[in-house]
C-alpha cells in the first residue's frame, strides 16, 4: 500500500509522468498476455522479449515485428494485439481522460494541462465532449472500413463470413490506427492488384493521420476552406503535397524496378506507388518488397516517415504541421521578413522555438539509434537507418532488421517505439508548461552563422 502511494505521489506530483507511465503499464499487461499459453499457437513457443516486442509495437501503433503475426500467434493472441492497438490508437491520454472527468471534482486543472495538449484543445471544460467526440468518430470510421473490406474479402476472395468478418475488423482497425498489423506473412503484398482493398486501407490510414481536430473541423465547417482552423489548412496541404510528391518520386525512381513497381502493369504501378505514399506516412502496410527499393526511395521513404502524419492523431513521427512549420520560418528568413506568416497569419515565436526543438530532438534521437543499430548488429547505414526512422515514427515498415538484430537491437527498437510514441507530445507540452516570462533580459549579441 505505502508503494502504490509513493508511484501515486512520484506521478501526480508532475503530470507529465502520466502519459509514459500509462503506456508502460499498459505495455506491460499487454506483455503477461501475450505470453500466456494459448496466445500462441499450436506448436508456437514466445519468449519474454517477443511478447515486449510486441506488446510495445501494438500499443506504440507502430507494427514492426519480430515473430509473423498470422502464424506464430493464435486467434486469442492476434485479438490480443488488436485490443493494445486500439487502446495505443485511441491513446492512453484519451483512456485517462474519461477517468479524470468521472473525478474531476477531485483534481485540479493544473493535472489536466496534458491532456489539452495531447487532445488539440486549449478549453479544458471541452476535453470530455471531445474525448467523446474522439471514441464515437474513431468507432464509426472502423465500422465502416470494417464492413467494406468484409464485404471485399466474402464477395472477392470467397472467405466464410467468420474468417471475412475478423480480417475485416482486424484490418479496418490496424489502418486506422497506423498501425500496419497484417494477417498474412508478406503484410498485404498478395493485394498489390487489389485497387479496392489498397484504396480503402490507404484512406483509412490517411483519415487517421490527419488527426482529430482536423476531423473535427472538417465535420464541422465541411469543405469551406477559409472557415478552417489554420491547423487543419496546413494539415490537409501538406498531407495533399507529400501524398502526391512522394507518389510522383516512387513512380520515377521504382518505375523499371522489376522487383517492385517494374514487375507490375502500367496500370497497377500509379496505386502501388501512392499506396506506398500513403504507409510511409505510419501507415506500415506494404504491397512491394520493402527491402528491394532502390537506394533512391529509401531516402525518399525515410524521409517520408520521419515527417509523419498529423498532431493528435494515430500517425508518428515530427509531424506533417512541424515540418511545415519549419520551411516557412526558411523561407521568411530567406526573404529578411521579420514575422513567419503562415495563411494570413503570424506564428508567435514560441511555437517556432518548439517546433525547432521536437525536430532536432528527432535528428539527434535518429542519429544516435542508426549509430547503435550498426553498433550492435550487422546491419548497414541505409537498412539501420531506416529501421530506426521507423522505430521512432512509429511506422512499422522493415528491411528485416527488426527480425535479425539480436536482443540488444530488439531492445533498442522498443525504446525507440516508446520515445517516438510518447515523446514528441510530452515534450511539446513540457515546453508549453515551462513557458514563462522572464523578469530581465540580457544584452543582444550576434555570433556567425554560416
Amino acid at each position: 500500500m505505502g508503494r502504490f502511494k509513493n508511484v501515486r505521489a512520484f506521478v501526480l506530483a508532475n503530470p507529465l509522468r502520466l502519459l509514459p507511465f500509462a503506456f508502460a503499464i499498459l505495455i506491460g499487461l499487454g506483455t503477461l498476455l501475450l505470453l500466456l499459453p494459448f496466445a500462441s499457437a499450436d506448436g508456437k513457443n514466445t519468449t519474454l522479449l517477443q511478447a515486449l516486442f510486441t506488446a510495445t509495437s501494438a500499443v506504440c501503433v507502430t507494427g514492426l515485428t519480430v515473430v509473423d503475426t498470422s502464424s506464430h500467434w493464435s486467434g486469442v493472441g492476434q485479438g490480443i494485439i488488436l485490443l493494445l492497438v486500439q487502446l495505443g490508437g485511441l491513446g492512453i491520454v484519451t483512456v485517462v481522460s474519461v477517468a479524470i472527468m468521472l473525478v474531476s471534482d477531485r483534481i485540479g486543472l493544473a493535472h489536466t494541462r496534458v491532456l489539452a495538449v495531447d487532445v488539440g484543445t486549449d478549453t479544458f471544460s471541452s476535453i470530455p465532449r471531445l474525448v467523446r467526440s474522439i471514441v464515437v468518430t474513431t468507432l464509426a470510421f472502423e465500422l465502416i472500413f470494417a464492413v467494406l473490406l468484409s464485404l471485399r474479402f466474402f464477395v472477392a476472395y470467397d472467405y466464410d463470413v467468420w474468417t471475412a468478418s475478423s480480417h475485416g475488423v482486424f484490418h479496418s482497425i490496424s489502418a486506422w490506427n497506423n498501425a500496419g498489423f497484417a494477417l498474412y506473412d508478406d503484410s498485404v503484398v498478395r493485394f498489390v492488384n487489389d485497387w479496392f482493398f489498397t484504396m480503402a486501407i490507404s484512406i483509412a490510414v490517411i483519415l487517421g493521420g490527419l488527426g482529430f481536430p482536423v476531423l473535427r473541423s472538417i465535420g464541422v465547417h465541411r469543405l469551406d476552406f477559409k472557415r478552417w482552423s489554420l491547423h487543419s489548412k496546413l494539415m490537409v496541404s501538406m498531407s495533399i503535397f507529400l501524398l502526391a510528391s512522394g507518389t510522383i518520386a516512387f513512380l520515377i525512381f521504382e518505375w523499371s524496378n522489376q522487383k517492385t513497381l517494374g514487375g507490375l502493369s502500367e496500370i497497377s504501378r500509379p496505386q502501388a506507388a501512392f499506396f506506398h505514399s500513403v504507409q510511409t506516412r505510419s501507415g506500415g502496410f506494404n504491397t512491394v518488397d520493402v527491402t528491394s527499393l532502390s537506394e533512391e526511395s529509401m531516402v525518399v521513404s525515410i524521409v517520408l516517415m520521419f515527417i509523419g502524419g498529423g498532431s493528435a492523431s494515430t500517425a508518428g513521427g515530427i509531424k506533417a504541421t512541424t515540418f511545415a512549420l519549419l520551411a516557412f520560418v526558411m523561407w521568411a528568413e530567406v526573404r529578411g521578413d521579420r514575422d513567419v506568416h503562415m495563411f494570413k497569419r503570424r506564428i508567435p515565436e514560441d511555437v517556432q522555438r518548439q517546433a525547432l526543438t521536437v525536430s532536432l530532438a528527432g535528428v539527434g534521437i535518429l542519429a544516435t539509434a542508426t549509430l547503435l543499430l550498426m553498433t550492435v548488429g550487422d546491419a548497414g547505414l541505409g537498412p539501420a537507418a531506416f529501421e530506426a526512422v521507423s522505430a521512432l515514427a512509429t511506422v512499422g515498415l522493415s528491411t528485416g532488421v527488426a527480425a535479425n538484430q539480436g536482443a540488444l537491437g530488439d531492445l533498442l527498437l522498443i525504446v525507440l517505439m516508446f520515445i517516438g510514441r510518447i515523446g514528441p507530445v510530452s515534450l511539446a507540452a513540457a515546453i508549453t508548461l515551462r513557458s514563462r516570462p522572464n523578469l530581465f533580459r540580457y544584452p543582444t549579441d550576434r555570433p556567425l552563422i554560416g
